[in-house]
């Protein structure tokens, strides 16, 4: 149940990132961008907006950086005796990787990034109840092994279950061109500590 779970929900995600680049234009996750930077800094003020933008634009930039995608200007570092081939590559590569679709996707990894960078700007915090889920976890396993309880795997299968959908949808909340709420992914980690916790505690332990 759990493999297939996580074989629809990714999927579904590489689905829906090949997609949305072909359906909406850059200028529609640039809007995005900007409606919820002005919803951070109405709901937490424009010092954690500005820090969210500027975490943001570093990671978009990094993953540029690491992108496998030739840049135009490599084509003609080529040999000086194959200075045509070199040209005309170039030319291919302005017109592939300048499309509107390729534009798109530009936009969508800086609307990706935006997202996670509000994600990481309150994980710190949030990992206080995380460790306190998991410490639950581990002690409602802990103490149904002394009592000598039946561990209940449906319930482990379908809580870890659970917690692949919620990582899926924290990644696809990450694309998704649709204005989020400022506290949605924060909450994201709270959700699949919840998850992990249950699982944990349903899961069989040998007194």
């Amino acid at each position: 149940m759990i493999r297939v779970v996580s074989v629809v929900s990714l999927l579904c995600l590489l689905v829906l990132v090949l997609y949305l680049p072909s359906a909406h234009s850059p200028d529609r996750f640039i809007e995005l961008v900007r409606q919820e930077q002005q919803a951070i800094e109405r709901f937490w003020g424009p010092d954690a907006s500005v820090r969210i933008l500027a975490r943001s634009l570093a990671i978009a930039d990094t993953a540029q950086q690491s992108s496998p995608v030739p840049q135009p200007s490599a084509a003609l570092a080529a040999d000086p005796l194959n200075g045509a081939i070199a040209v005309e590559m170039a030319s291919v590569n302005r017109r592939l990787f300048n499309s509107a679709y390729f534009r798109s996707i530009d936009a969508l990894l800086l609307l990706a990034a935006f997202r996670l960078a509000t994600l990481l700007q309150w994980l710190p915090w949030l990992l206080v109840f995380t460790a306190a889920t998991l410490i639950d976890g581990f002690s409602v396993r802990w103490v149904k092994a002394k009592e000598f309880r039946q561990h209940d795997p449906e319930w482990f299968a379908a809580f870890a279950s659970l917690a692949v959908i919620a990582v899926c949808a924290t990644v696809i909340g990450f694309v998704v061109p649709v204005a989020l709420h400022p506290l949605l992914m924060p909450c994201a980690p709270l959700l699949l500590s919840l998850f992990i916790s249950s699982a944990v505690g349903s899961f069989h332990l040998r007194a």
